[in-house]
C-alpha cells in the first residue's frame, strides 16, 4: 500500500514542480484503471465489489496560486480508506504505467496548441476573494490588475475563432454527413445487427469492432497498456455510443472539461469581468444597435403636414402684417419691441385723424363679424357758411317747418344761413342733440350683412342641345279641321282620339258630339249625338240639358275599330265601321257580347259593381243613317253598348290589349273607379274605400299596374296581388291630366297650378323635374308612343313641345329639353287649348280648344 501511495503522489509533485504553461493531465473525476486489479477481481466473482475496489480517484491537481491544500485532503482520504484495498498483483506494472503517463504529460505538443491561441489557464477552484475584487490571470497563471493589464483576449480574432468552434453544434462538426442521424431512437434496437443506424447519405454506420463496446474490461485494459506510447495513451479515450466508435478527445476539449469541473467559465478566452459599456444609453445609437434593423418611415420621405400648416400660418400672419420679414429671419425677436421702436421713432410724425383703416383692421380679427356703422352723408351745398341764394329758406318755409317734425324737414334741425365769413360762423345749437340721436340709433336699430353674389344668369342656365339637332318633332300648323254649326256660335271641342294606324281622328265637343275626320283629307265622315242615348231612352233632349264628351279614345288595338267615349253618368262605346275585312269580324265578335247583352250584364248581384254599373244595348235605338259604315267590309257603326254609372264619368281609358277599360267617376266615392271587360259584358269594383278624390285613371302598358290619381298624389295598385305598390308625391294642388311613358318606368302630370311634373319611378317618389313654362292652368299632357316627345296644353291657348330622351341605361337621367312653342288657339272664357294628342307613328300633333278648332301640326 505504502508503494502505491508513493506511486500516485509522485506525478504530482513532478507536475507541480514543471512549467504553469502545461496540462495538467490527472483531471478530476477521471478513472485510471489498474490491470492488476482488474485481473484479481475477476476471481472474485462479485461486480459490485469490482466496481468498489477499481476506482481510484487522483485528485491531486495544483492549485494556481501554488496551493496544494487539494493533494493532501486527497493523500488524506486515501490513507483512511487505505484498509480496503488489497494487494493485487505486482508493483512493477503500476510504475511503469506511471511514468508512462509522467512522461507524456511533459510533451510540449499540446502546450503549442494552447499558447497559439494565448489559453489562460484557468484554475480548478476560484479564490472568491480573487474575484469579488474584479482581478484577472494572465497567462501564465498569476493575478493580474484589470485596470493595469491591458484586455488582450476580448478583442483576439484567433480567441474568437476558437469560441465559435467550440460552440458548433453536432450538425455543424459532422461536415461530410458520415456521423449517424437516427435521431432519439433507442440504441438497443441495433443491438442485433452490424450497423448503428444511417449517416446523412443513407448508408449503414457500421459498427466499429475495435471499439471499447466490442471488447471486456480486460481487453480495454490491455489495449490502453499496447498504446500508451500513442498520443493521450489512451487515457483520453471515450466511447460514441450514437456512433459506435471510440473518440479521443484533443487537449482543447480536455481544457476545457478540467474548466467545467473546477466551476470555471468553459472557454478560455472569456472575459469574465469585461469593462462596462453603456449599450443602452442612446447617446450613440450605431454602438447601442437599438432600432438597426428597421426600415425609414414613410413619413420620412413624405413632406412633413405640420411644416405645411406652420408655414401656412406664418403666411398669413405676414399677409394681416401681424410679422414681417425681419421677424422670419430672425432679426427681432419679438414683434412687441420692433412696435415699441416704431412707436419712439414715429411719435412726433403727424398722422392722419380719420384714415378709415381701423375698419379694416376690425375686418380681419377673429370673432364675430363687424359690421360698421352706416356713414352721414357729406354736408351738401345747404351747409355752406355761404350757400346759393336757392337754398335759403323764405319766410313761408320758414313758418312751414316751424309746424312740421324735424325729421320731415329738408334738413332737420339746421336752417342755412348766410355769413360774410367763416369767423362769423358760430357753435351749432343742436350738436349735441343730433349726436346723441345718432348714438341711440347706432345702438338701438339693429344691422345685418347682405351679400351681393355677383353671378352672370346665363352660368346658371344648364347647357342644353340645339333644338335644331333634335328633330324631327311638330313646327308648323298645316291641317284645320272645321267643325260645323252656326256661325255665331262657337262649339268647344274638350277631347280628341286617333286610330292606331293614323288614318282617323275622332273628336267630342261641349254639344255631346261625337265627330269622325280623315286626317289627310280634314274630310268629316261621321258624326254622332250622344244625347240622344243617356236620357233614360229619350231620343229628343232639349238644348238646355245636353251634356259634353268628357273624354273619348280610340282603342289602342289596330284589329278593333270601336271607341270610347265619356258623356254624363255614361260610358258609350261606339262601332267605327273603318276595319278591312279581318278587323271587320275581329271588331264584330268583340262587339256582338255587348250588342246583345240584357238585364244589366254579366254582373255577379252579389258583388259591389252591381250597385254601381248597368250594362244595356243600343242595338235597337240606331237610326238609318247610322247603319251606313265608312269601309264596306263593316258590319256595324255607331253606339253599341252603354254603361250607366251612379255619377258623372271625367275619364275613361283603355288597356293597351283593347279589351279592358276604366272609368273615372269622382263623386262616386268608393265605386269611383270601375274596370269593364268589353268581351264579356263585365264590370268590377277593385276598391271598397277610396282615398281621396280620384280624377283620373290609367293603366300601366306592361305589368298589371293602375294608376288612380287623386287631387295631389298618384297611387299605383297591383291589380294581381291587390295591394299598393307606390304612392307618387306630386306636390301639385288639382292634378288634370295624367299619362304613362311607353317603358312604364316614367310618368308626366299636369296640375291646374301651371305645373307639369315628371316622375322617374325608378329613383323615388318624388318629382324629378318640376317644370313652369305655362301662364295658365294645364288641361292635357301626353307622350308621343314612338319618338322621344312630349307636349303640355295649356288654357294661354299655346302648346309646348319638349324633347323627352328616355335611356335603356339606368344610370343616365332623362334628358327633358324645350324645342317648340305651338300657338293656334285664341282663350275663350279663360279656357285655351283643351285637349292635345301626338300621331301614333308620325311626329305629328293634334289640338282642339276652346274656340272651336281643330289643328295638326307637322315637321316641316
Amino acid at each position: 500500500m505504502a508503494r502505491k501511495k508513493q506511486a500516485a503522489k509522485k506525478p504530482v509533485k513532478e507536475a507541480s514542480s514543471s512549467d504553469e504553461e502545461e496540462i495538467d493531465s490527472q483531471t478530476p473525476g477521471a478513472e485510471p484503471i489498474d490491470s492488476d486489479e482488474d485481473a484479481s477481481s475477476s476471481d472474485d466473482g462479485s461486480e459490485e465489489e469490482e466496481e468498489e475496489d477499481d476506482e481510484e480517484y487522483d485528485s491531486e491537481a495544483v492549485d494556481e496560486d501554488g496551493d496544494d491544500a487539494s493533494s493532501v485532503e486527497v493523500s488524506d482520504e486515501y490513507d483512511n480508506d487505505s484498509d480496503e484495498f488489497e494487494e493485487q498483483g505486482s508493483s512493477d506494472d503500476e510504475e511503469d504505467r506511471l511514468q508512462r503517463q509522467h512522461d507524456l504529460e511533459e510533451s510540449d505538443e499540446d502546450v503549442e496548441i494552447l499558447e497559439d491561441i494565448d489559453v489562460v489557464d484557468a484554475p480548478r477552484n476560484w479564490p472568491k476573494a480573487a474575484a469579488a475584487a474584479g482581478s484577472k490571470r494572465g497567462g501564465d497563471g498569476k493575478k493580474v490588475d484589470a485596470a493595469a493589464a491591458p484586455d488582450q483576449n476580448v478583442n483576439n480574432p484567433a480567441a474568437a475563432a476558437w469560441m465559435h468552434t467550440d460552440n458548433l453544434s453536432s450538425d455543424d462538426e459532422d461536415d461530410s454527413g458520415e456521423m449517424n442521424r437516427i435521431g432519439r431512437i433507442p440504441l438497443h434496437w441495433y443491438d442485433e445487427y452490424d450497423h448503428i443506424g444511417y449517416d446523412g447519405h443513407g448508408k449503414k454506420v457500421v459498427k466499429d469492432k475495435n471499439s471499447s463496446a466490442g471488447r471486456d474490461l480486460l481487453d480495454q485494459v490491455i489495449d490502453a497498456a499496447d498504446n500508451n506510447e500513442a498520443e493521450g495513451g489512451g487515457k483520453f479515450t471515450v466511447y460514441d455510443a450514437l456512433n459506435a466508435r471510440d473518440v479521443t478527445l484533443t487537449p482543447r476539449q480536455i481544457e476545457l472539461i478540467r474548466r467545467l469541473q473546477g466551476g470555471a467559465f468553459a472557454h478560455p478566452e472569456h472575459d469574465a469581468n469585461p469593462d462596462y459599456i453603456d449599450y443602452f444609453s442612446g447617446v450613440d445609437p450605431f454602438k447601442s444597435g437599438l432600432n438597426s434593423d428597421r426600415y425609414e418611415k414613410k413619413s420620412r420621405f413624405q413632406p412633413s403636414k405640420w411644416e405645411k400648416l406652420q408655414v401656412r400660418r406664418l403666411l398669413h400672419r405676414l399677409k394681416c402684417g401681424s410679422i414681417n420679414m425681419d421677424y422670419l429671419e430672425g432679426k427681432v425677436r419679438d414683434m412687441n419691441d420692433l412696435v415699441k421702436r416704431s412707436d419712439g421713432e414715429d411719435s412726433d410724425k403727424p398722422f392722419q385723424l380719420w384714415k378709415g383703416d381701423e375698419e379694416d383692421e376690425l375686418a380681419l380679427r377673429k370673432g364675430p363679424q363687424h359690421m360698421p356703422a352706416p356713414k352721414v352723408p357729406p354736408p351738401g351745398h345747404a351747409f355752406s357758411y355761404n350757400p346759393p341764394g336757392e337754398y335759403l329758406p323764405t319766410e313761408e318755409e320758414l313758418k312751414e317747418w316751424e309746424d312740421m317734425d324735424p325729421s320731415d324737414r329738408p334738413y332737420g334741425h339746421f336752417i342755412p344761413k348766410k355769413f360774410d365769413n367763416l369767423r362769423s360762423v358760430g357753435a351749432y345749437e343742436h350738436a349735441v342733440k343730433e349726436r346723441f340721436e345718432r348714438c341711440l340709433d347706432l345702438y338701438l336699430c339693429p344691422r345685418a350683412m347682405k351679400r351681393r353674389l355677383n353671378i352672370d344668369p346665363e352660368s346658371l342656365v344648364p347647357q342644353l342641345p340645339k333644338a335644331s339637332d333634335l328633330r324631327p318633332f311638330p313646327t308648323t300648323k298645316c291641317i284645320e279641321y272645321c267643325v260645323p254649326g252656326k256661325q255665331d256660335e262657337t262649339v268647344m271641342v274638350r277631347c280628341l282620339s286617333v286610330s292606331p294606324d293614323g288614318q282617323f281622328l275622332v273628336s267630342g265637343d261641349e254639344a255631346g258630339v261625337v265627330r269622325l275626320w280623315e286626317v289627310q283629307t280634314s274630310r268629316l265622315l261621321k258624326s254622332w249625338d250622344l244625347n240622344k242615348f243617356i236620357d233614360n231612352g229619350e231620343e229628343d233632349a232639349s238644348e238646355d240639358t245636353k251634356k259634353p264628351i268628357a273624354a273619348i279614345e280610340w282603342n289602342p288595338n289596330r284589329s278593333h275599330h270601336c271607341l270610347l267615349a265619356a258623356i254624363g253618368k255614361c260610358a258609350i262605346v261606339i262601332s267605327t265601321g273603318t276595319g278591312r275585312l279581318d278587323d271587320a269580324e275581329v271588331t264584330d265578335a268583340l262587339l256582338s257580347a255587348a250588342s246583345s247583352c240584357k238585364d244589366g250584364g254579366n254582373i255577379s248581384p252579389d258583388s259591389r259593381a252591381a250597385k254601381a254599373v248597368k250594362w244595356s244595348s243600343l242595338r235597337k235605338k240606331k237610326q238609318e243613317s247610322d247603319k251606313a259604315t265608312i269601309s264596306a267590309f263593316g258590319d256595324k257603326s255607331g253606339p253599341v253598348a252603354l254603361l250607366r254609372t251612379n255619377r258623372d264619368v271625367s275619364s275613361a281609358r283603355w288597356h293597351r290589349k283593347g279589351d279592358y277599360f276604366v272609368t273615372v267617376s269622382p263623386k262616386a266615392m268608393a265605386a269611383a273607379v270601375l274596370i269593364h271587360q268589353l268581351s264579356k259584358v263585365a264590370s268590377q269594383q277593385p276598391f271598397g274605400k277610396m282615398k281621396g278624390e280620384a280624377q283620373l285613371a290609367c293603366f300601366h302598358p306592361q305589368k298589371p299596374f293602375l294608376f288612380v290619381a287623386s287631387k295631389e298624389h298618384v297611387r299605383i295598385y297591383h291589380l294581381v296581388k291587390q295591394v299598393m305598390v307606390k304612392r307618387l308625391l306630386s306636390g301639385c294642388r288639382h292634378i288634370s291630366s295624367l299619362d304613362v311613358h311607353t317603358s312604364g318606368d316614367h310618368l308626366v302630370v299636369g296640375s291646374l297650378d301651371r305645373r307639369l311634373v315628371w316622375f322617374d319611378m325608378d329613383l323615388a317618389n318624388t318629382p324629378y323635374k318640376t317644370l313652369k313654362y305655362h301662364e295658365r292652368a294645364l288641361r292635357s299632357v301626353g307622350f308621343h308612343p314612338r319618338y322621344p316627345l312630349m307636349a303640355s296644353a295649356s288654357d294661354d291657348g299655346s302648346i309646348h313641345v319638349f324633347h323627352s330622351m328616355v335611356y335603356s341605361d339606368l344610370m343616365r337621367n332623362p334628358l327633358i329639353v324645350p324645342v317648340k312653342v305651338l300657338r293656334g288657339h285664341s282663350p275663350v272664357n279663360s279656357l285655351g287649348a283643351l285637349s292635345m294628342v301626338f300621331h301614333p307613328t308620325q311626329p305629328w300633333l293634334f289640338s282642339c280648344g276652346a274656340d272651336g278648332r281643330i289643328h295638326l301640326f307637322q315637321d316641316l
